[in-house]
């Protein structure tokens, strides 16, 4: 998540709407914007990262990264993602399927894993859809930015953690309910035309009943697919697009609303990235546990649906896998996310003051440390001349030591 937190006290002067009111239609207090000169490939590349360094997999033979905010129209983002993640050469594509992206894109590398194109895939969410919505529309209080990512990798269909059969629908005659109509072909074709309108809108009332409508009907499909009822579930994780939405889909499934997962008062709607955003917050805050039967389910623009299951596998914290994958990954990992350091600065040779970071970094890098992975370093043991190499040495000895 970018740092920046923004209230929806700040929207108030600029939508002409109360913080609570915002709250009451949407469930969102809160969401997270991206700085100036950040992109959704800088989210991406650090979600990848961490994914991959909390990962039993290393390598992984394909990269997929659902988007509706690419870096560019042209190229795809995913080539360049893999290639900062230092993975270049991979099979690396884009999926556009809005909020239903990562659905999609979990999909797909299901398909490249089960026809023996790759053995593991990386499969990012990644948006910013705060730099695509109309600053005074009401329905630009939905949107927050973040990426989240995953690691799948070839195994048994009945072990935790595999997904299950894959419902996916669409219905492009409702491609205007949510739509950028700039920057396109379609507009570069009307010759003199005024030009297209080219932020984000949505018909927030009639998404509203088509994303209850279709994320239930997919959802059930899923269940019947997977054999599982509606009680066998022990969470669902829907996209969090709004509260209400969500509550209104537990109640349809006939899942107690206590089981449907949910972070969207913090962080808002942030499209391709909230599935697997909400995945690390539940995986974190102990709301999931291996052995839970967990449904995933999304709606977006296009229109697009989709839903699958599976059993939530064993998953290491952070802190368990300091031998696996090293000190310097994990370092990497929280400069990336805690500090927000552009992924492509971060080198072996490079300190924090060529990083950008002030001298205050070596307190609050000492205080992170000591929360996890676990690792007691003092503020004076640190310095912001030494190099990311030296500190991850620190790292690693101060580890060694522990055990």
């Amino acid at each position: 998540m970018p740092p920046r937190q923004v209230a929806n006290e700040e929207l108030v002067e600029r939508l002409g709407r109360s913080p609570e009111w915002m709250f009451q239609r949407s469930g969102i207090r809160f969401r997270h914007v991206v700085e100036s000169g950040v992109t959704s490939g800088d989210l991406a590349v650090a979600a990848g990262r961490e994914a991959l360094a909390r990962s039993a997999v290393g390598d992984v033979a394909a990269v997929v990264v659902a988007t509706t905010s690419p870096d560019r129209p042209c190229p795809g983002i995913a080539p360049s993602v893999a290639s900062r993640l230092g993975m270049a050469g991979v099979a690396a594509l884009d999926v556009q399927a809005v909020c239903a992206g990562f659905v999609y894109g979990l999909s797909v590398a299901q398909g490249l894993i089960a026809a023996g194109t790759a053995d593991s895939v990386l499969v990012i969410g990644t948006d910013a859809l705060s730099l695509l919505v109309a600053p005074d529309d009401p329905t630009s209080m939905l949107f927050g930015d973040g990426a989240g990512a995953v690691v799948l990798r070839s195994g048994h269909c009945d072990e935790p953690g595999a997904l299950g059969p894959f419902v996916l629908g669409s219905d492009g005659a409702g491609r205007d309910l949510i739509t950028v109509r700039g920057g396109g072909s379609e507009e570069r074709s009307r010759v003199g035309g005024t030009p297209a309108d080219p932020y984000l809108r949505l018909d927030g009332q009639e998404v509203f009943w088509r994303a209850v409508e279709h994320m239930t009907s997919a959802s059930r499909a899923a269940l019947d697919a997977a054999e599982w009822k509606p009680q066998d579930v022990d969470r669902i994780v829907p996209h969090q697009a709004n509260a209400r939405i969500i509550s209104m889909l537990a109640e349809r499934l006939g899942i107690s609303a206590g089981s449907a997962l949910s972070n969207i008062e913090q962080v808002g709607n942030t499209s391709a990235a909230s599935i697997p955003i909400l995945l690390d917050h539940a995986n974190r805050a102990g709301d999931l546990k291996p052995g839970h039967r967990v449904l995933l389910t999304a709606f977006g623009g296009g229109l697009a649906w989709g839903a699958t299951t599976l059993v939530w596998p064993h998953l290491a914290r952070p802190h368990q896998l300091i031998r696996r994958n090293g000190m310097y990954d994990i370092l990497v990992s929280i400069l990336t996310d805690k500090f927000q350091v552009r992924p492509g600065l971060v080198a072996p040779e490079a300190t924090p003051v060529a990083l950008g970071l002030d001298s205050l970094f070596v307190v609050e890098l000492s205080l992170v440390l000591e929360g996890d992975p676990g690792l007691r370093i003092s503020f004076d043991e640190l310095s912001e001349a030494n190099t990311l190499a030296e500190i991850a040495q620190l790292m690693q000895d101060k580890h060694n030591a522990s055990v």
